[in-house]
C-alpha cells in the first residue's frame, strides 16, 4: 500500500470515528474537547490529503498515460494488477544544424581523343579568308590530314582544370588544310551536365600575329601553354627556318586571353643583310669547238648584324657551268632553289670580292644571266635575307 492509500484510509477512519463516537461515550465538556480535536485533526488529515491529491493525480495520469495496458488474462486466470511502472519519455535528439542542399557534381570534361573524333562538334571561327572546306557547324574531326582539307584533329588533347569549378577540361589543336599548308587553333573542349561535348572557346588561331602552331600544354594552374612560329615550315621553307615562341593562355570566364609570353615575333636575331653587286659578264671568243667562256667579278657586303659562317653561290645555270676561277674551290650544297657553290665565311661588317668563269651556255629561252648569294650557317642550312631583293642582280653582258 502506497503512502497516499495510508493518508485516505486514514481519513476514513476519523470520519467512521466522528459519527459513532457519541453513541459510545457519553457527552461532556472532554466529549466536546474531543470532538473538536477531531474535527481539527480531520480537516488536517482532508487537507494534506487534497495537497497530496493535487500533486500525485498529475503523476500518476502522466505514468498512466505513459504506461503500457496489463494483458487481458486468460479464461484461467485472475487479473492480479501489476505494480505501477512509470516508463520516462524518450529524450528526443538534438536538433541537428540546417545543411544546404548538396551542389550537383560538375561534370567531367576528360574527353579521349577517340571520343572527340567519334562526336560532332560546333568549332569556333577559322582565320579570315579560310577555305570554304574548313567547316565550323555540326563538324566531325578526322584523324589524318585529307585532301579535301576538312578539319583535323592533330596529336593527343590534353587535361586539366580550366576554369577552377574543379573539373577537368580537354585542349586539343585542330588544323584545316589549305594548299600545302594548314590553318591551326587550339580549342577547348567540356561536358555540359547532359554529357554532351561542348566547345568551351578558342584559345589562339594562326594568322593571328603567327603563323603556325606546333605545340601546347596545359599547367597544374590551368593555364594553356602554346608554341607557335612566325611561318609555317612548308613548300620551299625549311624546318629550322621559323621563329618560334612560347605564349601563355587562361580563361577569364568568359573566354581566353594571353597572359604571358611574346606577342609578336620582332626580327629574327639570326638573319643578316649581305648585299651583291656585279661587273660585267665578259663572254670571250669561241674556240675552235665553237665553246666560249666568260668572266664576272662580284662583290659581297655583310652589312649585319650576324656573321655569316659561309657564303654560297647560286643560279649558275643562267651562265653556265662552272670553270674556273674562285668557282674551281667551291663545294655544292643545297639550297632553296638550284644547288649552291659554297665558299667563305664573312664577318658583319667585311666584304669580299670574287672572280667566277664559267663555260658560257646561255639558255634558249629568254632568260637574262644573273647571280645570287646565300648566308649559310655552320651546318650548311641557308637562311633567309633581311633584304632580299638586293641579294641577286642581273647580270650585263658584254663581248
Amino acid at each position: 500500500m502506497t503512502e497516499l492509500d495510508d493518508i485516505l484510509v486514514s481519513g476514513e477512519f476519523a470520519a467512521f470515528r466522528e459519527a459513532y463516537a457519541p453513541a459510545v461515550h457519553p457527552a461532556g465538556t472532554t466529549a466536546v474537547r474531543e470532538t473538536v480535536r477531531r474535527r481539527r485533526r480531520r480537516t488536517a488529515v482532508v487537507t494534506a490529503a487534497a495537497v497530496v491529491l493535487a500533486v500525485a493525480i498529475p503523476v500518476g495520469a502522466n505514468a498512466a498515460l505513459n504506461r503500457r495496458p496489463d494483458p487481458r488474462p486468460g479464461p484461467a486466470q485472475t487479473a492480479t494488477p501489476s505494480p505501477s511502472e512509470t516508463t520516462a519519455s524518450p529524450t528526443p535528439p538534438p536538433p541537428t544544424p540546417s545543411t544546404v542542399s548538396p551542389t550537383p557534381a560538375v561534370p567531367d570534361g576528360r574527353i579521349t581523343r577517340s571520343q572527340l573524333l567519334a562526336a560532332r562538334l560546333d568549332l569556333p571561327a577559322w582565320y579570315d579568308n579560310a577555305p570554304k572546306t574548313c567547316v565550323r557547324d555540326n563538324v566531325r574531326l578526322r584523324s589524318a590530314a585529307e585532301t579535301d582539307s576538312v578539319p583535323r584533329l592533330l596529336a593527343d588533347p590534353r587535361y586539366g582544370d580550366l576554369d577552377g569549378d574543379g573539373a577537368t577540361e580537354t585542349v586539343a589543336l585542330v588544323a584545316c588544310r589549305y594548299g600545302e599548308a594548314s590553318g591551326k587553333q587550339v580549342v577547348a573542349f567540356d561536358r555540359d551536365e547532359a554529357g554532351r561535348i561542348v566547345t568551351m572557346g578558342r584559345v589562339v588561331v594562326t594568322h593571328e600575329g603567327m603563323d603556325d602552331i606546333t605545340d601546347f600544354s596545359v599547367e597544374d594552374d590551368g593555364k594553356i601553354r602554346v608554341y607557335v612560329a612566325d611561318i609555317q615550315p612548308c613548300c620551299s621553307v625549311p624546318e629550322w627556318s621559323p621563329q618560334r615562341q612560347w605564349r601563355t593562355y587562361a580563361w577569364t570566364g568568359e573566354r581566353f586571353t594571353q597572359t604571358a609570353g611574346p606577342t609578336k615575333f620582332g626580327v629574327d636575331p639570326r638573319l643578316t643583310d649581305l648585299t651583291l653587286t656585279a661587273g660585267d659578264l665578259v663572254v670571250g671568243p669561241a674556240d675552235a669547238k665553237g665553246n666560249r667562256t666568260a668572266t664576272v667579278t662580284v662583290t659581297v657586303v655583310n652589312k649585319g648584324p650576324v656573321d655569316v659562317p659561309l657564303l654560297g653561290f647560286s643560279d649558275f645555270f643562267t651562265i653556265g657551268k662552272p670553270a674556273g676561277g674562285d668557282l674551281s674551290r667551291c663545294r655544292t650544297v643545297p639550297s632553296d632553289g638550284a644547288e649552291a657553290c659554297v665558299l667563305d665565311g664573312l664577318p658583319t661588317g667585311k666584304r669580299k670580292t670574287y672572280t667566277f668563269t664559267f663555260r658560257y651556255e646561255p639558255l634558249e629561252v629568254d632568260v637574262r644571266p644573273a647571280l645570287r648569294v646565300i648566308h649559310y650557317d655552320a651546318q650548311e642550312r641557308w637562311w633567309r635575307d633581311l633584304k632580299f631583293k638586293d641579294n641577286q642582280v642581273d647580270l650585263h653582258t658584254a663581248g
